[in-house]
């Protein structure tokens, strides 16, 4: 449950196989995580194998070695002279061992398996050997330091430990672990720091190429891409340490200068490039829209040209089909009567417009033949109905439900002589 806490994972399985590859090492687990959550590859799905991308070839680095002190004295001399073979002798024979030693076995330090593992275990002997009062040292691997220092755009201090070199432990001591230079290093960079007898540590050393310890590297983005600016080597005292460190910053500090500068425009220019992307897109979009709705418009006009030209069509065929009705109407109509036949009746008509039409029918006749002749006439109403005057009634000239055979003009109650009126239909 706490491994759970500790490295923000839900899965228990997930968070067993975490632990298991850092050895159950939860400072390690947790800091590989914290660098995973912020985009930083962890170190057991690293990306593709490649040299350390930081440029250590530019002649204008600072470099400032501290010589051991001479001997002094007749004591002093006396003591080198007599150790010197000594020392001559056992280093020679080291290096001959370590030399034969890789015939037979492969260097271990030159296959990093855990680069996490390495700094976290450095951190731990040296809190062992000198105290917790050191500096804030990265919890990281060294590519990823070299990452968050050019994300960040601040200096890094690389510190590779020497654990065999006679300077080492005053170093750490007397001027690594001092309260000024603490405070100095945790406020103005970032510090990381690794034993050689790492592979980590030793893959960095191949990289900076030290020639004595203590070794120390100034780091920064100079030119787009990390370079080393400064290297320190050899025993430094703190106020000395300091300077150097203060001289190799303000040497730089233009450059770094220029890379936060630089890097603001950048960003300036990125967000007025997305502010005129936007501005196209919102101006593209109204023109879209406006053709969009042009579109609409000119698909309403037309269409309803179309309903207009459809209506003339329809309008065109139902006058061509009533006057093709009115036509078989009128050729359909029987012979008018003489005016001497007893059998026959004389009507006027008096159409809507005030004209008046005069004709003979048959008292036999239906009064469908007076709606037909009235029908077929071009001065009549589309629909119209016929009403007597006096008394007021509408004849039924057509057939309905209730009577589909009208009645004759003489079942009507029609005289030889009647003024009948068309009232027109069509509006109602």
């Amino acid at each position: 449950m706490i491994g759970e806490d500790l490295t923000g994972l839900e899965s228990m399985d997930q968070c067993r196989r975490t632990l298991e590859q850092h050895n159950w090492n939860i400072e390690a687990a947790v800091q590989d995580r914290l660098n995973e959550q912020e985009g930083v590859p962890s170190v057991f799905n690293p990306p593709p194998s490649r040299p350390l991308q930081v440029n250590t070839a530019d002649h204008r680095v600072y470099s400032y070695i501290v010589s051991r002190p001479q001997p002094r004295g007749l004591l002093g001399w006396s003591y080198y002279m007599i150790m010197l073979p000594f020392r001559f002798t056992y280093y020679t024979l080291l290096d001959i061992f370590r030399f034969a030693l890789r015939f037979v076995r492969p260097d271990p330090r030159g296959r990093v398996t855990d680069p996490v593992g390495d700094v976290v275990s450095f951190m731990h002997s040296f809190e062992e050997k000198y105290g917790r009062s050191h500096p804030v040292f990265y919890q990281g691997t060294y590519s990823q330091a070299l990452n968050d220092a050019k994300r960040e755009l601040r200096y890094l201090l690389v510190y590779l430990h020497g654990d065999d070199h006679q300077d080492t432990d005053q170093f750490c001591r007397s001027t690594l672990c001092t309260e000024e230079v603490v405070t100095f290093l945790n406020t103005q960079m970032l510090f990381w720091a690794c034993s050689t007898s790492k592979p980590e540590g030793y893959r960095v050393s191949q990289a900076l190429r030290e020639n004595t310890y203590p070794f120390l590297a100034m780091i920064m983005l100079k030119d787009r891409k990390m370079t080393v600016v400064g290297r320190l080597e050899g025993l430094l005292q703190p106020e000395d340490f300091i300077n150097q460190l203060t001289f190799i910053m303000d040497a730089n500090q233009t450059h770094l200068m220029s890379e936060r500068l630089e890097r603001e425009e950048r960003s300036q220019t990125q967000v007025l490039r997305q502010q005129q992307d936007e501005a196209y897109l919102a101006s593209l979009q109204a023109d879209q829209e406006k053709d969009r709705k042009k579109r609409e418009e000119e698909d309403q006009i037309r269409q309803e040209e179309e309903k207009v030209l459809q209506s003339a069509l329809a309008e065109e065929r139902r006058q061509r089909s009533l006057e093709e009705e009115k036509e078989r109407k009128s050729e359909c109509l029987p012979p008018e009567p003489p005016a001497d036949d007893p059998e026959s009746v004389k009507i006027v008509f008096k159409l809507p417009n005030d004209t008046r039409v005069e004709r003979r029918f048959l008292f036999g006749q239906s009064l469908t033949v007076i709606y037909d002749f009235l029908f077929s006439l071009k001065e009549s109403p589309e629909k119209f109905q016929i009403i007597t005057n006096f008394p007021r009634r509408v004849l039924p000239c057509l057939p309905t439900e209730e009577r589909p055979n009208p009645p004759t003009l003489k079942e009507a109650g029609l005289s030889r002589s009647e003024v009948l009126f068309v009232q027109d239909l069509t509006d109602d």
